[in-house]
């Protein structure tokens, strides 16, 4: 039965974290979790048979890992793949690296707030993607996937107005777009029309990709 809601699978081998992710997202009037899973093999079958719109997958599970339940439900070979936000306590280079390059179009710490889970469930049923602020300062000035030469980053970069470099600078550092719109005085939708333009100028296909043109670019640095 289609209920409208955005339908969230929780996968993770302790309770309480699936108890405490359902309760921040089932108070959500647009969320509803259908099912939870306590190990690999059991979120893979779950979301084949259920096809939700969001999966929230730990790292670490028995059975089969979230690396490559990963790329089980959302790899690039597949042909209709799932939406899979990967989450974990363990903050490495390589699982972020690896869950993306799996297809995920989402990595969380699990002390990241309720209000940042729930934004990346949201980005990640739109088929965007959203980075733990902790991890995206330091990861995504590394990926490889988002090459670009010397020639097209100087184009790139003098093709975007101030403000769209306002905007790129805050995705890099991990800034949902509520908090964008808080601290340009933006409205929502102009802070995703300015997205939109962002991703044109640049081929980006989503924020991970801005982000990614900005600490190869220099657009901005670490704070820390």
């Amino acid at each position: 039965m289609t209920t409208g809601k955005i339908r969230v699978l929780v996968a993770d081998d302790q309770e309480l974290v699936r108890t405490g992710f359902r309760l921040i997202l089932d108070t959500q009037p647009e969320m509803q979790v259908v099912a939870e899973a306590a190990d690999g093999v059991e979120c893979v079958e779950l979301a084949r048979r259920l096809r939700p719109d969001v999966c929230l997958v730990d790292i670490r599970m028995p059975r089969l890992n979230g690396l490559e339940v990963t790329r089980l439900l959302a790899g690039p070979e597949l042909r209709d793949p799932l939406n899979v936000v990967v989450i974990t306590t363990f903050d490495q280079d390589d699982y972020v690296a690896s869950a993306l390059r799996a297809g995920a179009c989402g990595f969380l710490l699990k002390d990241a707030s309720p209000a940042l889970l729930v934004e990346a469930v949201r980005a990640a049923a739109r088929g965007d993607a959203l980075i733990s602020p902790k991890v995206t300062v330091r990861l995504l000035r590394r990926l490889e996937e988002f090459e670009r030469t010397a020639a097209d980053a100087t184009s790139g970069r003098s093709e975007l107005s101030d403000r769209e470099l306002d905007i790129v600078r805050l995705v890099a550092i991990g800034r949902t777009n509520q908090e964008i719109c808080d601290e340009l005085i933006l409205s929502l939708s102009s802070v995703k029309t300015y997205l939109g333009r962002i991703q044109g100028k640049l081929g980006a296909r989503n924020r991970v990709e801005i982000a990614a043109w900005a600490w190869k670019q220099d657009v901005v640095r670490p704070t820390g």
